[in-house]
């Protein structure tokens, strides 16, 4: 038992060695993410633990009108790491009827920083009305990965219009590019590109898709649910710009499992959430690298 326990220490030791030598982003749609979640130990000491691995998050599906839960889950953040600084910037509560969501980007401060953000589906953002959710974009900057500036755009379609929110997607990264001149966008988070959301027969018709400039980094093998009931790739980071796909550590992209990594039965994993989150790693400047 204790040369169990030794091995499983020295591989986290290992893993956090190699970690540091990379800037990790993920998306992690955290299931009706509001104030009865902020409230629950566990579930909160689950998530901290899984956002503390990433310089940024895309969180999604955050649904609290007040906005507290947010609050606490940066005050818990700042807590348990405090080798970081964490700060957050959220979008408009978007939803068609009384039915609101939030995307949320949290990051490092002492590591990255926003230098603009847009907000589709308001009434600036012309055909992006066709969501039921508009995408939320940022623009970051980051001194020590090998590409410095890169737009995240988050998005989390409606199951019933995936098809159709996806090829939305594509007009929305053309915009984001011009916009702030910049062929480096990663889209990520829960877009529902799996399963029965996306017959076969759709999948020709997604110009994001058939596009060959954007590259699928969460293959459609991939298992982003927590349910033994289900393996589907609902959750993906989709890449465009050479410079970013440069900057992205090879076959880096994937689910994180964390009922794996921390331990838990499926049941108390989804009190977490019903979704992995999906990460991917972006190399260090070589300074960056020198300095470690």
């Amino acid at each position: 038992m204790a040369q169990v326990t030794f091995a499983l220490l020295l591989i986290l030791l290992l893993g956090a060695q190699l970690g540091a030598a990379t800037f990790k982003i993920c998306a992690f749609n955290i299931r009706s993410f509001g104030r009865a979640k902020a409230a629950n130990q566990r579930v909160m000491g689950a998530l901290v633990q899984i956002l503390s691995r990433c310089d940024i998050s895309a969180v999604q599906e955050v649904r609290d009108a007040k906005g507290s839960a947010i609050r606490i889950l940066l005050w818990e953040l700042n807590r348990y790491d405090s080798s970081h600084h964490y700060s957050h910037l959220e979008s408009k509560r978007l939803g068609r009827g009384s039915y609101k969501e939030q995307n949320v980007f949290v990051y490092r401060t002492d590591v990255v920083s926003v230098t603009d953000w847009c907000q589709f589906g308001d009434k600036d953002a012309g055909d992006s009305q066709d969501f039921a959710r508009g995408p939320f974009a940022a623009r970051f900057h980051s001194p020590s990965t090998a590409i410095m500036d890169f737009v995240l755009l988050s998005h989390h379609t409606s199951p019933r219009e995936a098809a159709h929110e996806l090829d939305l997607l594509f007009g929305v990264c053309m915009e984001l590019m011009q916009r702030w001149k910049t062929q480096d966008v990663m889209l990520l988070g829960d877009l529902n590109a799996a399963g029965a959301y996306i017959p076969a027969s759709a999948w020709a018709g997604i110009r994001l898709r058939s596009h060959l400039a954007f590259h699928w980094l969460i293959s459609d093998r991939e298992d982003t649910t927590v349910s033994h009931r289900t393996c589907c790739a609902y959750d993906r980071i989709v890449a465009h710009g050479e410079e970013l796909l440069n900057a992205i550590v090879p076959r880096s992209a994937k689910a994180f499992n964390f009922t794996q990594a921390l331990g838990l039965s499926e049941e108390e994993a989804l009190e977490v959430s019903d979704h992995y989150p999906v990460e991917v790693n972006l190399r260090l400047a070589p300074k960056a690298q020198r300095e470690l």
